[in-house]
């Protein structure tokens, strides 16, 4: 069996946006990607709200459950190619040493439990936050990369050429974004597995 890259997505609580983030990666690109994703402060419950976004068309959604991240950290714990932080309380200085030592990327995307938020608005802002992640996975299953499988079982630095040594994201073409944000997306956007995204507006996220 081919291997398959290993992807794991951290957020604080591990209820929204690393939780949309392994459902979509696995729904898009199972075949070629592993999925997981954890947090430091995992909540009890997938947030239903994030629920409510994968409903409609993502599958294994009774597989998603919030994570600590020390259960990627042990000796018998997968070992990851990538990890990506949704979340800057679990960037390159503040997440665990991993097995393997995989590369580190950072997405950033806007808090849809933003304080003070009326419900109607805080579901326009769980949709809108669903598209951008939609976006931003489709472009990073295009990226060239990810196209073919693992030379290796043993190869534990499979990011390096989407790294530069500033730690930046790299697009599709293999050239360094400018920052490691992600523009905004409208929720009506459609899911475009080719897009790369700007770099000329960038989101931010505080929890």
């Amino acid at each position: 069996m081919t291997r398959k890259y290993k992807v794991l997505f951290l957020c604080r609580d591990n209820s929204i946006r690393s939780i949309i983030a392994e459902a979509l990666l696995r729904e898009l690109a199972g075949h070629r990607f592993d999925a997981f994703s954890a947090g430091p402060e995992p909540a009890a419950r997938v947030h239903p709200l994030a629920l409510a976004q994968l409903r409609p068309g993502i599958s294994g959604r009774d597989v998603l459950s919030p994570k600590s991240w020390l259960e990627f950290t042990g000796e018998w714990a997968p070992r990851m190619d990538l990890v990506i932080a949704l979340d800057e309380s679990v960037d390159e200085h503040h997440a665990p040493a991993f097995p393997g030592a995989p590369s580190l990327l950072a997405w950033t995307f806007a808090d849809p439990l933003a304080d003070g938020v009326p419900d109607d608005e805080r579901v326009r802002l769980f949709d809108k936050m669903f598209w951008q992640i939609v976006k931003q996975v489709s472009a990073f299953i295009e990226w060239p990369q990810y196209a073919a499988a693992p030379a290796r079982a043993a190869e534990a630095h499979i990011g390096a050429a989407a790294i530069t040594s500033a730690g930046q994201t790299l697009n599709a073409s293999g050239a360094p974004y400018a920052d490691r944000h992600v523009a905004p997306v409208s929720a009506g956007d459609a899911l475009n597995a080719g897009t790369v995204l700007s770099t000329d507006r960038t989101t931010t996220c505080n929890a």
